[in-house]
């Protein structure tokens, strides 16, 4: 799988996971909070910072009736329309630079999921390096297409998609002049729950699909996205907030600092565990043979007398021969004296 450098950083199976942090509606509509997120996140570990950008007007009609109100009773959004929803949520456009700008200075990669045409184009002023297609866009193939023809590093979260339909997605993006493809599993709840990620669908849609895969994870804690490393994930992204005690849209299925620092620590910690197939003893390994158990002299000897249940033993350390040679060295004898401690060796045996 080819690597995908974005800003200088590469993203790859060969490198450690790339860890996104998802801002989303968690400023709260608050420029100061914005850039105190960022911070945050920088000094947490993680590699890029996403936030994204629409208006409630870019998204859906002002309107109550029931297709544009959120009835579903589990809804973290129950009771409001869509376009209220998406007001509380979106990023003023205005912030988009000195929120990026920031990211820079602190080393993180900045960059967005547009939701239509519009703000590609204006994202595209903002000089992004990458951009998102989010879970209820995969199916929206004319602003895949617009995306990708940007030529720019593009991953797609893959929620709700049928393989049908990511292979619509994956196609449209690659004859529009997609050449960095990262897709992302994703279960589009909130929060989701562990039994519902069906990470296994990693390693099957790397090779269904001949690209990166990551994972889009709304569950609570860590578990979850550290388990998806071990099946391959390259990148991770997952909602950030300062605390989820302060309120806001995403807050209740959103990472704060200290998880997300774990975060960072324990995926690169499993990335680094991966290594190859491998048997026997690694380098560091080695130094450790001698602590096996081998045969040993339990008593001291004459020559000529022979080997005894009660004169020899299977002991740590490692020096003398294997155990698997117990019953075949028993009622051979020494050929010279031997002292308690010795290890057994063939050239003192009969």
């Amino acid at each position: 799988m080819n690597e995908i450098i974005v800003e200088g950083r590469k993203i790859g199976p060969n490198q450690p996971p790339f860890i996104i942090a998802e801002m989303s509606g968690n400023h709260n509509q608050s420029l100061e909070r914005a850039l105190e997120i960022v911070e945050a996140a920088a000094k947490a570990g993680a590699h890029a910072l996403k936030i994204q950008t629409y208006t409630a007007d870019t998204m859906t009609l002002n309107l109550d009736n029931k297709d544009f109100k959120i009835e579903d009773p589990e809804s973290l959004w129950k009771g409001n329309t869509l376009y209220q929803l998406y007001q509380q949520a979106y990023t003023p456009w205005e912030w988009h630079k000195p929120i990026f700008n920031r990211a820079r200075e602190l080393g993180m990669i900045p960059f967005s999921t547009p939701f239509d045409e519009t703000a590609v184009d204006f994202l595209e002023k903002l000089d992004v390096p990458m951009y998102k297609i989010a879970s209820f866009e995969n199916t929206d193939i004319p602003l895949v297409k617009k995306v990708a023809s940007t030529g720019k590093p593009l991953i797609i979260s893959t929620g709700m998609a049928t393989v049908a339909e990511l292979d619509e997605t994956v196609r449209a993006a690659r004859e529009a002049g997609c050449k960095g493809l990262i897709l992302l599993k994703c279960t589009s709840t909130y929060p989701a729950s562990p039994e519902n990620t069906n990470i296994l669908t990693i390693p099957h849609m790397r090779e269904l699909f001949n690209c990166q895969v990551g994972l889009s994870d709304h569950t609570m804690g860590i578990g979850v996205a550290v388990a998806s490393v071990a099946l391959g994930a390259t990148v991770i992204e997952k909602h950030f907030t300062l605390s989820r005690a302060d309120g806001g849209i995403d807050s209740a299925f959103s990472m704060e600092p200290e998880e997300m620092k774990a975060l960072v620590i324990e995926t690169e910690r499993a990335w680094q565990a991966l290594g190859e197939v491998k048997y026997g003893p690694t380098e560091k390994e080695k130094a450790s043979l001698k602590l096996r158990r081998s045969i040993y002299v339990a008593k001291d000897m004459k020559a000529g007398e022979k080997l005894t249940k009660e004169n020899i033993r299977i002991i740590r350390p490692g020096y003398g021969l294997a155990p698997k040679y117990y019953d075949l060295v028993l009622g051979k004898a020494v050929k010279k004296n031997v002292k308690q401690g010795t290890p057994l060796s063939w050239d003192i045996l009969l």
